[in-house]
């Protein structure tokens, strides 16, 4: 006897919200407004801060550890992942998003991503180190290391899986001030997310979803 997988979505998608929000001043707030973005979508959003921590008589390795393991409780929980990938601290994205994309990555997840810059990571590593684009296609770095240059926003491991899930990375540039609080480019990848999810593009409708 074969047994037939229904495609229709009865329950509402869980979404982990990765990025460098977190570090915010008002990181709860912004959570709260990124959770609202997706439930208009018709999907539910997991905010890595959802999970109060008591940090009380811990020590900072075990409230990290804390911090670590309920992170990869809401990525469990997750159908997809959306990251917010604008450099942060460097000319690259934020390490512990870059971390959580590969772990979802990993699970088969659809893999979404957004950045509130758009130029590339090549552009940015020159700009970084104050250096003019050489006319040779292999580039170096100051320590004459090779600069990674196929044209892609981020680091080839960052963004493959957002193109093997349906699209590349969002990136548009924002207004000066608004790198981190700008949600416009986030409320694009929602949308672009919600409608894979519905329609179940490039296999991304699994059968987990299903009640």
């Amino acid at each position: 006897m074969t047994i037939k997988v229904s495609t229709r979505v009865s329950r509402v998608p869980k979404v982990y919200l990765a990025g460098p929000e977190v570090f915010l001043d008002n990181a709860l707030e912004v959570g709260q407004q990124k959770k609202a973005i997706c439930a208009a979508n018709g999907l539910e959003g997991l905010f890595p801060l959802d999970k109060e921590i008591n940090g009380a008589n811990k020590s900072p390795e075990d409230l990290a550890q804390a911090i670590y393991e309920a992170n990869i409780g809401l990525m469990l929980r997750a159908d997809l992942l959306i990251a917010n990938i604008t450099p942060f601290r460097g000319p690259s994205m934020d390490v512990g998003t870059a971390f959580e994309i590969g772990f979802c990555a990993a699970r088969k997840l659809p893999v979404f991503a957004y950045a509130n810059v758009s130029a590339s990571l090549t552009t940015r590593v020159l700009v970084e180190e104050a250096r003019p684009a050489p006319a040779p296609s292999r580039l170096l770095d100051s320590d004459g290391m090779e600069i990674e240059n196929f044209g892609f926003f981020e680091n080839l491991m960052i963004e493959v899986p957002v193109r093997l899930s349906g699209g590349g990375v969002i990136a548009v540039d924002v207004p000066p001030g608004e790198r981190f609080t700008n949600l416009s480019n986030f409320e694009r990848a929602v949308r672009r997310a919600a409608e894979a999810v519905g329609s179940g593009s490039r296999g991304l409708l699994r059968s987990r979803i299903h009640s």
